[in-house]
């Protein structure tokens, strides 16, 4: 039985009463305030833990570090120059294909990394996700921006390999943060599709190879986007990637612009699959706790 309380008039209030009164509940927002910027701002502490765990955890315990962020695009530009350029013949544009392949896989690189790992993320971080509240977006967009760090190393590394071809970048380079962002947000946009699928269906993690792999031989990263005959470009161009890539490589190398139309398309994509994946992630975020 509640015990009964005095309070300054002298009437009684129950115990219970008095308590449920005291109860806040904390709940995700509704409809499109849950998308408000100024929840990531407001858990900005948060934003940046979680990108500097994902960054000190990846290289822990491994023999060469960080140099890891070297020898990938290195050697990957290593074998695409042995297999499509001596042996397939690939054509270049005229530039010199190991640097043609390494500004291909300077923008690829960081659209993989931050797709695989903002696809997993939410399973990864389940035991923080079913013990407190916070703007679940936090998750994904934090593994999204944990591979800005590597992109910028290896960034470093293509201005000095085009240095030393002889290429002079032009002021297009200055569009480099565009084009990343156009990056960013498709991998952020196709990974809240991905890692939301994959808090009910976990057949997604091991699917996510597989697409990564297959996504990378629809990307012009090996060969040249004109390869593709003109009528069907603004189709190659419903993969954002497509743009990207070519936008890289006429920003850093001064090939021919890319085409424009193209462009558009992939720009155009992007913001639909963004805002389709935040409605999306938005609508399930609820259950993730319960699910996850």
């Amino acid at each position: 039985m509640n015990s009964p309380a005095t309070d300054g008039s002298g009437s009684t209030t129950p115990l219970s009463s008095r308590l449920s009164t005291q109860v806040k509940r904390i709940q995700p927002s509704a409809g499109w305030r849950a998308l408000d910027l100024g929840q990531l701002v407001a858990y900005h502490e948060l934003l940046f833990f979680l990108m500097w765990r994902d960054i000190m955890i990846r290289y822990r315990q491994t023999a060469v570090g960080v140099a890891w962020v070297l020898l990938q695009p290195l050697l990957t530009m290593a074998v695409f120059s042995v297999f499509f350029g001596r042996l397939g013949q690939m054509p270049s544009n005229g530039l010199p294909y190991p640097l043609f392949v390494l500004t291909g896989l300077l923008p690829w690189q960081l659209f993989a990394f931050a797709l695989n790992h903002a696809s997993n993320s939410l399973v990864l971080e389940q035991r923080l996700i079913t013990k407190v509240y916070f703007p679940r977006l936090i998750v994904p967009v934090a593994s999204v921006l944990a591979g800005v760090v590597d992109f910028c190393v290896t960034f470093v590394l293509v201005l000095l390999a085009i240095l030393w071809f002889g290429i002079r970048p032009s002021l297009a380079i200055l569009t480099v943060p565009l084009l990343v962002f156009i990056l960013l947000c498709a991998a952020l946009a196709v990974g809240l599709w991905l890692a939301t699928l994959n808090v009910q269906y976990r057949d997604v993690r091991y699917a996510i190879p597989f697409l990564t792999q297959f996504w990378m031989f629809l990307t012009p990263v090996a060969y040249p986007a004109n390869l593709v005959p003109p009528a069907y470009r603004a189709w190659y161009g419903l993969n954002p990637m497509t743009g990207v890539v070519e936008g890289f490589r006429w920003a850093l190398l001064g090939a021919e612009p890319p085409d424009w139309r193209m462009m558009a398309v992939s720009a155009g994509v992007v913001a639909v699959l963004l805002t389709s994946s935040l409605i999306y992630f938005r609508r399930m975020e609820q259950t993730f706790a319960d699910v996850i």
